[in-house]
């Protein structure tokens, strides 16, 4: 599956057709007058969230769409064909935005059933009937139809979840969100197993509750990654929406480096690529604790949280033999909800 989260487009409504001049031509009705008709409107680009896609891929070879133009006017005081609108499909969470001036037009955040107007066609043009008065009988006057706006605009996808993971590559992010959403994210033992940002549905107990949250897990993160390094940097953005952040961490790192530090670095690239998203509320959470071959090591290792000033709060998991997710998870539901 091919994941594009960002795309710029060429929009242009369809033009008004032109009036039309013209005069009724029939045997013993010498002066039949004018019967030039209106052209028709242009057609309008809307945009419509389709909450069955969560990608931008049809954007990435098309560039530009175009609405049916109105059709001139005709005689015998008929009108032109309205053009046909347009409507462009996005993934809910897509932010619209003007390419010039970087303004944002709108954020698709709700998955409602109305239209967004992007780009109005042109209105139609007058044909002649429609000068015709007492004083002036035969007018040889008619109205262009006018341009479409045309435009210009960004399609930047945020996804929406309610908890976003951090980490380096193979801390077992992906192996976590398998445990708790029961998808099929894919695991190995080599580092960006995660390509692009998936989404996925943690329930609390029972479905039937609707005890739920939604969780974006994106790919690793590595040192210099604000400086384009990996991959992960440039998936940041899908964590903007979310509430709380939590950071996977690597209790026995295959290179063996150590934990601390490995906090400390991911916590520079986040400070680096985005203060806001530095300041989310973000608990740590130590994965392997399965590895663990007694009990004084994970005391040891708090002392060294403490050592270190580690202020964030922290927990203790296994993903891989789903050693306190279900607590991790709870916690999680009752910040959402503001329990604790």
């Amino acid at each position: 599956m091919n994941f594009i989260d960002e795309v710029d487009i060429d929009i242009s409504a369809g033009n008004g057709g032109d009036g039309c001049i013209s005069f009724r031509r029939e045997k013993y009705i010498p002066k039949g007058g004018p019967d030039g008709g209106n052209g028709g409107n242009g057609g309008n680009i809307w945009i419509k969230i389709d909450k069955n896609i969560n990608t931008l891929i049809e954007y990435k070879f098309k560039k530009k769409f175009q609405a049916q133009h109105g059709q001139p006017g005709q005689p015998k005081k008929c009108t032109g064909k309205t053009g046909k609108d347009l409507i462009l499909t996005v993934p809910i969470g897509t932010q619209i935005i003007e390419y010039s001036s970087n303004i944002l037009i709108a954020d698709l955040i709700e998955n409602k059933k109305e239209k967004l107007l992007i780009a109005k066609g042109g209105w139609h043009g007058l044909g002649n009937v429609r000068f015709k008065s007492s004083t002036n009988r035969t007018p040889y006057k008619k109205t262009l139809g006018k341009k479409g706006e045309s435009k210009k605009i960004k399609l930047k996808l945020i996804l929406l979840a309610d908890v976003g993971t951090l980490g380096m590559p193979n801390v077992g992010k992906s192996t976590l969100i398998q445990s708790i959403t029961k998808s099929n994210t894919k695991i190995a033992d080599y580092p960006f197993t995660t390509l692009f940002p998936s989404l996925g549905v943690v329930y609390i107990g029972p479905k039937k509750n609707n005890k739920k949250f939604v969780i974006a897990d994106i790919p690793g993160l590595i040192k210099n990654a604000h400086k384009g390094m990996g991959l992960g940097i440039q998936f940041l953005q899908h964590l903007e929406r979310c509430k709380i952040l939590i950071h996977i961490v690597d209790l026995f790192p295959t290179d063996f480096s150590n934990p601390i530090n490995n906090i400390e670095m991911i916590t520079n690239e986040i400070h680096k690529h985005s203060l806001s998203l530095y300041k989310k509320p973000r608990w740590l959470v130590f994965n392997k604790i399965d590895l663990f071959t007694n009990t004084k090591q994970k005391i040891q290792f708090e002392n060294m949280l403490k050592k270190y000033q580690i202020k964030e709060k922290y927990f203790f998991i296994s993903a891989k033999e789903q050693i306190g997710i279900k607590n991790l998870c709870n916690h999680l539901w009752n910040f959402l909800n503001q329990k604790i």
